[in-house]
């Protein structure tokens, strides 16, 4: 008996909100028209917004936005007449194999061509005129002197690592 009136209130609040709907109001053919008309001047406006909004960009006298601020150009590996073949490399292409001690380090590196060579301190390595200062137990230095991009001429050290796997 408790279940009756829970039962017919959703029974009338399932069709009590039913009922006819309200038909939709036409519009005259005139204001369809009349709305047409305004829409199609209003298209020129928008045209002519946006062609006065476009930006043209001009690069006369600039430089190009996408290209790097500083350029580095890599040397290509040119041979010298007259020098040693480690003369003839970049430093960076330079590869340490092994070093070896007596009275003095030496070290055995690899070039690009797949042959290696032995250099000890003092010697002449690289395109740039670098000599090696110092060679430790696990790595090789090399002062290069080279010009940056104000042209000054300034001292660059590189360091040659025997065991590059190992750095963190």
């Amino acid at each position: 008996m408790k279940r009756i009136p829970y039962l017919v209130l959703i029974i009338l609040l399932a069709f009590g909100g039913c009922g006819k709907k309200k038909p939709a109001v036409k519009t005259p053919a005139v204001a369809k028209v009349v709305a047409a008309e305004a829409q199609k001047e209003k298209e020129p406006e928008k045209a002519k917004k946006l062609e006065q909004e476009e930006y043209k960009y001009d690069a006369k006298g600039r430089r190009d936005p996408f290209l790097p601020l500083v350029e580095t150009t890599k040397q290509k590996s040119i041979k010298k007449r007259g020098a040693s073949p480690f003369e003839s490399y970049g430093i960076d292409e330079i590869k340490l194999l092994a070093i070896a001690w007596n009275s003095k380090h030496y070290a055995l590196i690899m070039l690009p061509d797949k042959k290696t060579y032995t250099i000890t301190e003092g010697m002449t390595v690289g395109l740039q005129g670098g000599k090696v200062v110092k060679i430790t137990k696990d790595s090789v230095v090399i002062r290069e002197n080279i010009r940056d991009y104000r042209g000054e001429i300034k001292p660059r050290e590189s360091i040659l690592k025997l065991h590059k796997g190992e750095e963190e």
